[in-house]
Parts: C-alpha cells; structure tokens; sequence
C-alpha cells in the first residue's frame, strides 16, 4: 500500500482503537457514535487501528442496520474518510462492512506519511512475540483457509466458537505473565526498520502511552493507543503535534 499523504495545515487526524463495542456495553456505543456525531466530523481522516468490535462472525451476521454502522455510515457520508484496520478479535471484517459503512480497510500494517514524514501503523498484537502460545493462534486464525471453512459454519455454530474463544482468552489473560502480554521491544524495532519510520501507533496493550526511544542511533516514538472500556482514548495529530487523551464516558 502507498503511503497516504497529509498536509501539515489540514484538519486533524485522529486515531484510535481497542473499543471492543459490544450490544452488553450500551454506554461504549453512544460514547462512539457521539464522538463520529461531533469531533469526528472535522477530522482529515479517523483511523481505527483494531478491534472496533469485541467479536466480528462475519459480515453475514450483520443487518446493516446496528448503531456502529449507522453512525460510522454517516461520518463517511460527510466525507471523512474513516480507515480500519483488523484486529485481533474483529480480523473477519470484510468488503461487505466497507461497503455498509463506506469504510476503507487497511491492512496491518500501514504507512501513511504525516507532514512529509511516513508513519507506521498496526494493532500491536503482531508485536507481542514473547506470547509464543498467541502466535500460533494468531497465525491459524489469519490463514484465509481457516477462515474459509469457518465462514461457511452455521451463525449459531460461530457465534458459540467466539464466546468460547473470549471466555478462554479472559481466563489465559488472567494467569499469563504481564511481560507476555505487552509488545517485545526487539519485534517493535524491526517493524520500525521494515517499514522506515521512526514513529509507530498501535494499540491492541491498552496501555496508552507515547514512549520516546532510540532506534539505530537516531530518536523514535512509539504511541499505544488506550481502550475504550471505562471512558473513550483518542490520539490526536494537527500541525506538527499530536496528544494522546482519554474522552470521559459521562453519565
């Protein structure tokens, strides 16, 4: 993929990621669909870096019609161009929810140049190597064989997979090291150096931080984009500077 170019005087870019919007947490989805009703709409671009949803069974278990695709159709509507990326638990998203929501799908990862100078993009599980366990999974779950054959299962059988699948994933979470669970800082560097950045936004931790290092002797800067569980996290980049912080979840 071409880098996609921004001009330093342009609205700003904003970027987040790891909502994990779910029917049970109704407070999470009005907080998103507020954000695509007001700032959103004057950004340059939104880029959502993975995990928009807290499971995605396939674009055939959608009617088109859920308020995340309803506000998300509206802010591409306006004409702001909304990027997403996969993530580790919504990876099956497909054409058919582009086409709903008039999304553009990125892949993971991306490199988009911000000022003149290219900046990566990724979820960040791809990054969290030390997790030999959720590699192998990962790696199986992303072979479009796999996907093939778990596409054609019934709704019923697929959505009983995934609740297993995020069921079993809490309980490993809960017992894994924390180290396992955070990106390997050799895996990060090497991203950096493929894709010839020095600077990498990614979520996937939910750790949000903007963490300066050096890389090959010259200054980096990787961002961690936060979560939306208990309030809303949003990174945002206007002329020259960028701030990471979180959107209170109100009432």
């Amino acid at each position: 993929m071409s880098p996609t170019g921004h001009d330093s005087h342009a609205a700003p870019l904003l970027f987040i990621s790891d909502l994990h919007l779910d029917p049970q947490r109704p407070a999470i989805i009005r907080l998103f669909a507020e954000f695509l009703a007001t700032e959103a709409t004057t950004a340059g671009a939104l880029y959502i870096l993975g995990d928009l949803f807290e499971a995605w069974i396939g674009d055939d278990a959608i009617s088109g019609d859920e308020p995340p695709l309803r506000a998300l159709y509206g802010l591409t509507r306006r004409g702001v161009p909304v990027r997403v990326m996969r993530g580790n638990r919504d990876f099956l998203l497909g054409e058919r929810f582009a086409e709903l929501t008039g999304v553009e799908l990125l892949p993971d990862p991306s490199v988009i140049r911000i000022d003149g100078v290219p900046v990566a993009l990724a979820h960040g599980d791809a990054l969290c190597t030390d997790d030999h366990d959720y590699q192998r999974f990962r790696a199986m779950v992303r072979d479009p064989a796999w996907q093939d054959e778990f596409l054609a299962r019934p709704l019923a059988e697929r959505e009983a997979y995934a609740r297993q699948a995020r069921e079993q994933s809490s309980a490993r979470n809960e017992r894994l090291d924390d180290t396992l669970m955070d990106v390997n800082p050799q895996a990060v560097a090497a991203l950096m150096r493929e894709q010839g950045v020095s600077t990498l936004i990614h979520g996937h931790t939910h750790r949000p931080a903007i963490h300066r290092l050096e890389l090959d002797g010259h200054p980096a800067e990787r961002i961690v984009l936060g979560d939306w569980y208990d309030q809303g996290s949003v990174l945002r980049w206007h002329r020259g500077a960028h701030r990471l912080s979180s959107l209170p979840l109100g009432d």
